[in-house]
C-alpha cells in the first residue's frame, strides 16, 4: 500500500501543459505494475514536470494527465530513452488502444478544505455535550 497522500495535483501558475493519456488495457499484465512505477519515478526527474493525476474506471477505461511547465518538458519525456522503449513494450503486449491529448491551460485554481484546530474539536466537543 502507499503511503502517499491522495490529493489532486495542486494549481500552478499558468501557462502549463496537460498531457492527457487515456487508455484500454489488454489481459497481458505482464511487467505492466513495475514499468508503470519506474515511469513515474523517472518522469520526476524531467526538469518542468509538475505533477500527474490517474484514475480508473471499474471498466478498465484508464486516464493519467501529466502536468508539465513547458513544452520542452513533454519533449523530453516523449524522447527519454526508457520511456520510449515501455511505450513500445506497451503497444504490443498492454495496450488495446490509447489516445493522447495535450492541451495549454490557461486558468487554474483550486480548493482545499481547511482542517479544523485540535482546540476548535475540543470547544465542540463540550459544546456537545453540555446540551446534550
Amino acid at each position: 500500500m502507499s503511503d502517499h497522500l491522495i490529493a489532486p495535483v495542486a494549481a500552478h501558475e499558468p501557462p502549463y501543459y496537460a498531457v492527457v493519456f487515456t487508455s484500454l488495457r489488454t489481459e497481458d499484465d505482464n511487467g505492466y505494475g513495475e514499468t508503470a512505477e519506474r515511469m513515474g519515478e523517472l518522469v520526476k526527474e524531467v526538469p518542468g514536470f509538475l505533477g500527474e493525476d490517474s484514475a480508473q474506471t471499474p471498466g478498465g477505461l484508464a486516464i493519467t494527465v501529466a502536468y508539465f511547465r513547458d513544452e520542452a518538458a513533454i519533449e523530453e519525456w516523449r524522447n527519454h530513452l526508457e520511456h520510449r522503449a515501455a511505450k513500445t513494450y506497451g503497444r504490443e503486449h498492454w495496450y488495446e488502444r490509447y489516445s493522447i491529448h495535450i492541451a495549454k491551460v490557461e486558468h487554474s485554481h483550486g480548493f482545499v478544505r481547511e482542517r479544523k484546530q485540535a482546540w476548535e474539536q475540543e470547544q465542540e466537543s463540550e459544546w456537545e455535550q453540555e446540551w446534550a
